[in-house]
């Protein structure tokens, strides 16, 4: 196995570097570089901008690190891969009975504590481990607002598909919950996962804190069918109008009008100032740009085309606020039901 480098490299007559001695950026930086640039990329994309940001400096700061380490870092991450899987399966007891079956108790329980200390900050993330037709059966019977909290720790499709599974009252009432959600107290956190703990089986962390917010019902709507997303919106609208203009605001952004049809994008162009358009455009993706070109006449596109060369820089809030003018349009068309605003959870016809 080839060696890679890594910073603080012993000096002469010292003892020699262990992979004890790596923080976390470091390790995943040596695994990182060992599964090549293709995978790497792929594992960077799904992480937050703060932890690329330290692990993309552990890389460029890399020096001299041993094939031996390198061996020690994968056979770390397959273990802790491992007992991870073992834990969703069932619980730590479980997961620690059988790493000590397979690497003998004093391996087991060193896996076990890193583990364990990762979920005393993530442990919501094992209940995406539980199948939808489970949780949404215990959410059926839980406070909309214990749902909400517990809906806000799932990824937006697992959310979606439980939302489409519950009746109207009780989607509106845990979506609404989960829209006006802000930061929760450890101390509620503890008496949920109390019941989590008793219902699920699964041995969670008190150290959480949980945001809903606009942004996730936006996540999650953008999931579900047309029919339950016009149905929650309404809802939230008859409870709070400001609120639900500010969740459908966020479900459909300009850059997502390349996802319309022609048809519908043609009705939409109707309505827009060329002004309008061109403004818009000018920070538009280009396979956006080339949509729209092909949806107006060739003397149309044609201006469109010179107005943007000729525009010159241009402020961002204004490039926004064009952007804003013609998707409020497209919301009053859809509403109208004039033209289809495609989200991720639309019906796909054949």
């Amino acid at each position: 196995m080839p060696s890679t480098e890594i910073p603080d490299k012993p000096l002469p007559g010292a003892q020699p570097l262990t992979v004890h001695d790596l923080t976390g950026a470091q390790k995943s930086a040596v695994l990182l570089i060992s599964l090549g640039t293709e995978i790497s990329s792929s594992v960077l994309r799904a992480l937050e901008d703060k932890e690329v940001e330290e692990i993309s400096i552990a890389i460029a700061q890399m020096r001299n690190v041993s094939s031996e380490i390198v061996e020690s870092v994968l056979l770390e991450y397959r273990d802790t891969s491992m007992a991870r899987d073992y834990v969703a399966q069932g619980g730590t007891n479980f997961a620690r009975e059988v790493l000590e079956g397979a690497l003998g108790g004093r391996r087991a329980e060193e896996i076990m504590m890193k583990v364990e200390a990762a979920m005393e900050v993530s442990a919501f993330h094992l209940l995406q481990t539980v199948e939808t037709t489970q949780l949404t059966n215990f959410l059926q019977n839980e406070h909309p607002q214990t749902a909400a909290l517990i809906l806000a720790h799932l990824n937006p499709r697992k959310a979606a598909d439980i939302i489409s599974s519950l009746g109207n009252d009780r989607q509106n009432q845990i979506m609404y919950r989960l829209a006006t959600m802000g930061k929760t107290s450890p101390e509620l956190l503890q008496d949920i996962e109390d019941v989590i703990r008793q219902q699920i089986g699964s041995v969670f962390g008190a150290e959480l804190s949980a945001t809903g917010g606009i942004e996730k019902v936006a996540e999650i709507l953008n999931s579900v069918s047309r029919t339950s997303e016009r149905s929650i919106i309404d809802a939230i609208r008859d409870q709070d109008g400001d609120l639900a203009t500010d969740i459908k605001n966020l479900m459909f952004v300009f850059d997502d009008l390349v996802q319309v049809s022609n048809q519908d994008l043609q009705t939409l162009l109707q309505e827009v100032e060329q002004k309008d358009l061109a403004l818009s455009l000018k920070a538009a993706p280009e396979a956006l740009k080339e949509k729209v070109f092909s949806n107006v006449s060739d003397r149309v596109a044609e201006t469109l085309r010179e107005e943007i060369d000729l525009m010159g820089p241009v402020r961002v809030s204004d490039v926004d606020e064009a952007q804003r003018r013609i998707l409020d349009i497209a919301q009053e068309l859809e509403e109208r039901e004039e033209i289809v605003l495609s989200g991720a959870g639309e019906d796909q016809l054949i």
